[in-house]
């Protein structure tokens, strides 16, 4: 992987999909620029239980594309939040565009077991924090826990910040910020509300 670039790619993206122009760099990604790149995976993970049934869940997860609500300001002042997603995501190999306030990823889905398990790896990321972070790829998991469904999301991702120590505990909350302000985009879109929220991260 190629450090030090706003447009960095791992493979190459659906070139029917649309492009926004890459974003400018935000002022505290330039400090991950000053570090040796980081080879070790970080792995964040937030669940949360719904009142609905895997299936519906799950068609809520390929379909949904609006993240209607407003994130939490710290999300918005550090990070680009999501906007909507493009594209199907119930085909392996689909390319799905999704774009954030002030720049777009591309994700590749490469596990759709319904309406359990959806994987996808980042192919490209050009949200103008490419010095501090870059995301790997993530999953979607649904499991049944008795009149209740919880849904799983999970972010892969590098960080070039240091002290690691420092650091982490700053990126792992951002990332439950920004899982939550996603899953509440799908349980918006659900007849009823999810009752209750845990959260969970994990290293590797």
């Amino acid at each position: 992987m190629t450090s030090g670039s706003d447009d960095l790619s791992v493979r190459s993206a659906n070139s029917a999909l649309p492009r926004p122009q890459p974003p400018g760099e935000r002022w505290f990604s330039r400090v991950g620029r000053l570090f040796p790149r980081n080879v070790a995976t970080d792995v964040v993970t937030t669940s949360v239980r719904f009142h609905a049934s895997p299936e519906t869940l799950w068609q809520r997860i390929l379909t949904y594309e609006d993240v209607p609500a407003s994130p939490p300001l710290l999300l918005r002042v550090l990070l680009p939040h999501p906007v909507r997603t493009e594209g199907d995501k119930s085909c392996v190999g689909a390319s799905i565009q999704c774009t954030y306030k002030g720049g777009d990823m591309v994700k590749h889905i490469t596990v759709v077991e319904p309406p359990h398990l959806m994987q996808f790896e980042v192919t490209q990321q050009r949200l103008g924090i490419e010095g501090c972070i870059m995301t790997l790829g993530g999953s979607y998991e649904i499991r049944s826990c008795g009149d209740q469904t919880e849904v799983v999301l999970t972010t892969n991702y590098r960080g070039y910040l240091r002290p690691r120590y420092l650091w982490r505990p700053l990126e792992r909350f951002l990332a439950h910020q920004l899982h939550r302000h996603i899953l509440d985009g799908i349980r918006a879109s659900l007849p009823r509300p999810g009752l209750s929220t845990t959260s969970a991260t994990a290293q590797r």
